[in-house]
């Protein structure tokens, strides 16, 4: 049976009626990727308050691996319900903070004694991390990357790379932050080709060292081991092994942001793994909570020492429900290991995809790690030049035929999967039949790859 229930056309009017309310009492910048307007949710689907049923490759951005409304997460919320909403956890501190701080400390990458800092987002707790690398190394430069997002707070969005619309209108940024290019192969800074070109970007930054910010004044390198919202962009397998050596060789502490791609999205625990690195500290969110708002830093204890009595914090950081649902998330991980279900998903979409690129010209790129895939749209193979207008089209035709997806990437022209991992095959085939339509639809108007190739 059909998971994809359409019983109007999207948006439907009680959507549309919402829509009208949201116009004059929500502001502009908040923006919506699709009309929709959910009622409910559950597993790998939702449901609109219009009655239409839709299959989510969005997953709320990256927040609900193991699933809407999991039942072991609903249970354990409901557990901490009966006994305490709120009392900070800096006046009068609650066992499912620390408990879920010491499994933190055992699950993410590197041996060697780690101490864990609750807080409520993932913006949050990469401020949080920069202000610890500070106070460890009493520097004060950060290193990002092009291409990459940490978030939407002023010294978070001064990190994210990505000008409209995030950071447009909204200087001055606080200082002391530098960027360099990322390993984004398809699109090379350098206009090299790995693996030739001696992964050139990641020894790059010894150069950066020299002509733009002396290693002794950085605190940090900061990167997601896997880009988010900058395309799904997965660097070669030495990259950062490379730059943390260059790191560690001018002491200067590599932080890594699994924000997004953290707790099983790659097909690993954390993205970090597929590297064979042990960064000094990782940050972590989204799909950390089951659902519920919660980011965590988890780093070497000396590091995460490094500040004072109180100078860490948050009044709602830690919040016991969020704790709770966090706790039943690893459960589950113990417990079902969903990490081959992550890889198959991946190894179905890129089967797929690969059968798409050889019909479709407009698929330039496909690439990701585990179930973290995407695929990136361009004008021509040839050019490479991004297709924005046209990847609008197609989440378009999508939302308006039961699958919810988002873009990413710099240039707004790529389609990233974040689907639930508990969807089932027969809901992903659905899921990529739909995606297969739009891509039909919007290639229409361009030329057969056979075509161009014969030209």
């Amino acid at each position: 049976m059909s998971t994809i229930q359409l019983r109007t056309s999207i948006p439907g009017p009680k959507s549309r009626a919402l829509a009208e309310r949201r116009d004059s009492a929500v502001p502009r910048g908040i923006s919506h990727a699709t009309p929709v307007y959910v009622a409910r949710a559950q597993d790998a689907w939702l449901e609109d308050v219009d009655g239409n049923r839709f299959l989510d490759f969005a997953g709320g951005i990256g927040c609900i691996n193991t699933g809407h409304r999991n039942e072991a997460v609903i249970s354990a919320i409901e557990s901490q319900l009966q006994k305490f909403l709120h009392t900070c956890v800096q006046v009068t501190p609650y066992e499912n903070y620390i408990r879920l701080a010491e499994r933190m400390n055992r699950i993410t990458p590197g041996n060697f004694p780690k101490k864990t800092l609750l807080l409520n987002t993932g913006a949050e707790a990469v401020e949080n991390a920069v202000k610890i690398a500070r106070a460890h190394t009493g520097r004060s430069g950060v290193i990002a990357f092009e291409d990459a997002f940490h978030g939407r707070t002023m010294l978070a969005l001064a990190l994210t790379s990505k000008a409209h619309p995030y950071k447009a209108g909204f200087a001055p940024f606080p200082s002391e932050v530098y960027r360099i290019p990322y390993a984004y192969c398809y699109r090379c800074s350098y206009s090299l080709q790995y693996p030739s070109c001696d992964v050139y970007c990641a020894r790059h930054l010894e150069d950066t060292f020299k002509r733009v910010v002396a290693a002794e004044d950085v605190a940090a390198v900061i990167a997601e081991p896997v880009l988010g919202e900058g395309g799904f962009i997965a660097p070669p397998p030495e990259f950062f092994r490379i730059v943390m050596d260059i790191c560690h060789k001018h002491g200067v502490l590599f932080i890594a942001d699994e924000v997004q791609s953290g707790f099983g999205r790659t097909g690993k625990m954390f993205a970090c793994e597929h590297y064979g690195i042990e960064p000094d500290m990782v940050v972590t969110a989204k799909s950390l909570g089951g659902g519920l708002p919660l980011a965590a830093v988890t780093g070497r204890a000396e590091i995460m020492d490094a500040p004072g009595p109180g100078g860490l914090g948050g009044t709602f950081a830690g919040n016991p429900l969020s704790c709770a649902a966090a706790n039943a998330v690893l459960d589950i991980f113990e417990r079902e290991d969903p990490l081959p279900r992550a890889n198959a998903i991946g190894d179905r979409f890129q089967r797929r995809a690969q059968q798409w690129k050889a019909r479709f010209e407009i698929i330039g790129d496909i690439r990701g790690l585990g179930a973290m895939r995407a695929i990136e749209l361009v004008k021509s193979r040839e050019s490479r030049e991004p297709a924005p207008e046209e990847t609008k089209r197609i989440t378009e035709y999508c939302y308006e035929h039961g699958l919810i997806t988002i873009t990413a990437g710099t240039y707004g022209n790529v389609i990233r999967v974040l689907v639930p991992l508990v969807i089932t095959d027969e809901q992903m085939d659905e899921a990529l039949d739909v995606l297969e339509e739009a891509l039909t639809s919007v290639s229409a108007r361009q030329p057969a790859v056979a075509e161009v190739v014969t030209k």
